[in-house]
């Protein structure tokens, strides 16, 4: 049995987790009325979704030491959880729209961070004998 290169088994797995984060998406977009992307719920749906493809991104390339601020990613997730279940809480409108805001703000400060960092790595790429 031939093996393959490492490069090219991270490749197919980066791929693989792409595609299923696009048919995420997709489905969110065909199966929620127009109406609804209003809603703050529906933009932490699709920020989360993009915040999970960047951290795969970086997951699937083991050659850059990238790590994104899991602090900010806590908070980021306990938001979109309290804004997901507000109806239980019995949240009011406003402190849902906060709630749901907090989350996007969270989840789109750590994946600017990420982009930076990747960013940078390309401009200045470690040594060879960093690595």
């Amino acid at each position: 049995m031939k093996r393959r290169p490492s490069s090219e088994v991270s490749r197919r797995w980066t791929v693989i987790a792409s595609g299923l984060l696009l048919l995420a998406l997709a489905l969110v977009v065909i199966y929620t009325r127009p109406s609804a992307f209003l809603s703050p719920v529906a933009l932490v749906v699709v920020a989360a979704i993009g915040l999970a493809a960047l951290l795969l991104q970086v997951r699937f390339r083991e050659d850059l030491p990238i790590h994104s601020p899991l602090w900010l990613n806590v908070v980021g997730i306990v938001c979109a959880m309290i804004s997901v279940f507000a109806d239980l809480l019995r949240l009011q409108k406003g402190v849902l729209e906060l709630v749901a805001f907090a989350a996007v703000i969270c989840f789109g400060i750590s994946g600017s961070l990420i982009l930076h960092a990747l960013r940078r790595a390309r401009i200045h790429p470690l040594p060879p004998e960093a690595a």
